[in-house]
């Protein structure tokens, strides 16, 4: 079992940028497609960029293409999103997550995810 611990939330005002960091236990890290998901008071929780466990540049939420980007480093076990031009619509607890197989290449639904860090509150003030 995998564990995740995100960092990197907190208040910003709009057009401001933040940087999430999720590191990872476990010596399959490299191993696992991950992925950073959000959701919102009262909706679903929602994809919002996704890496595979080969690396690359990355999957986008259209919401946020253009001004997120996903990055790993298999070598300390860690996952960025870093996040430009915040509006206040990317207001949500930002959770990331590994893929329940390893070497996994399907979609980033949810519930291919079988492994969830505790979340961390992105606020972005207009």
């Amino acid at each position: 079992q995998v564990q995740l611990v995100e960092s990197g939330g907190g208040l910003v005002q709009a057009g401001g940028s933040l940087r999430l960091s999720c590191a990872a236990s476990g010596r399959t890290f490299s191993s696992l497609t991950t992925g950073w998901f959000r959701q919102a008071p009262g909706k679903e929780r929602e994809f919002v960029a996704g890496i595979r466990w080969s690396g690359g540049s990355g999957y986008y939420a259209d919401s946020v293409k253009g001004r997120f980007i996903i990055s790993r480093d298999n070598a300390k076990n860690t996952v960025y999103l870093q996040m430009n031009s915040l509006k206040p619509e990317d207001t949500a607890v930002y959770y990331c997550a590994v893929a329940k197989f390893t070497y996994y290449s399907g979609s980033f639904s949810p519930a291919n995810f079988g492994s969830w860090g505790q979340g961390s509150q992105v606020t972005v003030a207009s």
